[in-house]
């Protein structure tokens, strides 16, 4: 037989089939040949080998990699491997913030030791992931975004520049890790996946997204990483690998401008969607409905005008700098993370007590002087709206003060492992201030975050 089949821009592509009698359902009929998405390949390789179909598809390089890092794995991160191993080297592993996923992925590396693309949400991650596996493996490591594509066997990518990388090179990788794998549904973010034919993947998280977030028009992570191999609850590590910590949650009262302010903007929000019955048609996509209908309706346009005027006031609201005022000089001398919901509030809280903030109109320069400073001691408090939920490691903080309780429970988990890197003797403190009386305590309330105070 003939017949071959090649990689072409994301797609697997059946060359001198006509001998073949019954082609699978992946593949269509597209411009005069049988086409597929490559991600396909893994289920193929036995029809392929049945058929007499010449592989002409995978192009990665076995590899000679050594471990060059020390540090033997706990009990879980091995479990964890072993799981991921079982599984044919395909699903995601769920650990918490600060439990040492990073490790796991490059035991992983060198268990497959043949080409790996890692993805990853921030140019943070990209150069922590660089740093890790130049050190991990002693090689040259490939970096692909928009400012330089350089690609090696081992190469970093964002998931912004994934889709160009893949497109061209997607058959020169083996292993497909994806770090920060809740961002993999997003509808372009998840075509990456998509056009990969890597037989071996690994999803990297937290903060695993739940049910509602892989519907609709996002891709589930089943299909295009795996299945979940290994999960760990954050409870399971406190005081062993993560810190001891405890939460603390402070309510303040609107002032009688504000609160006039706010009922009038809340009647007008809510009263739209119970109106529409949004909740109830649209469940816990209610809210990016009345996005979508606020682009072409009258009512809703207010409505969600409303919601934002509603959720500005609560940013902002007198009450919560009063208690930032009162916590600063409580937890005076020690190191502080202050987390706002707008970039807003962050430089206004910068300006009043003359600390470093860091925003996304922060360059990487400025970033890192700050960063290293703050692991010096230089400064002892950093404000930052959502920057810093993720991809950073700052362990000498212990402090962490979220002013709003409008964050979900990914948020909240990914700013509570930002001070669980263990450093004895200091226990962690999360502080979550919130306006009383409010949507604020109705979210908080149903976070259902382990071991979380009122």
């Amino acid at each position: 037989m003939n017949a071959s089949m090649f990689f072409h821009g994301g797609t697997l592509v059946l060359q001198h089939a006509d001998e073949i009698e019954d082609v699978p359902s992946p593949f269509q009929f597209v411009r005069s040949r049988w086409r597929c998405e490559a991600y396909h390949y893994a289920s193929l390789r036995d029809w392929m080998r049945q058929q007499g179909i010449r592989n002409n598809i995978a192009r990665w390089q076995p590899l000679k990699l050594e471990l060059h890092d020390s540090r033997e794995l706990h009990d879980y991160q091995a479990q964890a491997l072993a799981a991921w191993k079982e599984a044919q080297g395909r699903g995601s592993i769920v650990l918490p913030t600060g439990a040492g996923k990073t490790l796991v992925a490059t035991h992983a590396i060198q268990h497959v030791n043949a080409s790996t693309v890692v993805l990853v949400p921030t140019m943070n991650l990209l150069y922590q992931w660089y740093a890790l596996l130049t050190n991990a493996f002693q090689t040259e490591i490939g970096v692909y975004y928009s400012g330089e594509k350089r690609v090696l066997p081992l190469t970093v990518t964002t998931y912004h520049s994934a889709g160009d990388l893949i497109a061209e090179y997607g058959n020169t990788f083996k292993l497909f890790i994806c770090d920060e794998v809740h961002h993999l549904p997003a509808k372009t973010w998840g075509e990456a996946a998509l056009m990969s034919p890597a037989p071996y993947r690994l999803g990297l998280t937290a903060t695993y997204p739940e049910e509602y977030e892989q519907t609709g028009n996002r891709w589930r992570l089943d299909e295009l990483i795996g299945p979940i191999v290994y999960k760990q609850r954050l409870e399971t590590l406190v005081g062993k690998q993560l810190a001891e910590y405890r939460t603390q949650r402070l309510r303040v009262d609107l002032t009688v401008e504000e609160r006039a302010a706010y009922d009038a903007a809340y009647a007008v929000y809510t009263g739209f969607v119970r109106e529409r019955g949004l909740r109830k048609s649209h469940g816990p996509g209610w809210l990016r409905e009345l996005m979508r209908l606020s682009a072409k309706d009258t009512g809703a346009r207010r409505a969600w005008l409303a919601r934002r005027q509603l959720l500005s006031l609560l940013e902002s609201c007198q009450g919560k700098f009063t208690a930032l005022d009162a916590l600063l000089r409580e937890h005076n001398g020690e190191r502080i993370l202050i987390f706002t919901e707008s970039n807003a509030v962050a430089y206004a809280i910068a300006r009043q007590h003359l600390v470093p903030v860091i925003s996304h109109e922060t360059g990487v320069a400025e970033r890192k002087h700050i960063l290293d400073g703050f692991q010096a001691g230089s400064y002892s408090v950093i404000v930052t709206s959502k920057v810093l939920n993720e991809g950073v490691d700052v362990p000498e903080a212990k402090v962490a003060i979220v002013l709003g309780g409008g964050a979900s429970k990914r948020e909240y988990l990914q700013r509570l492992g930002r001070i669980l890197r263990k450093k004895e003797p200091l226990q962690a403190l999360l502080v979550e201030v919130i306006a009383r009386n409010t949507i604020e305590e109705g979210k908080a309330r149903r976070r259902q975050v382990p071991r979380e105070q009122s």
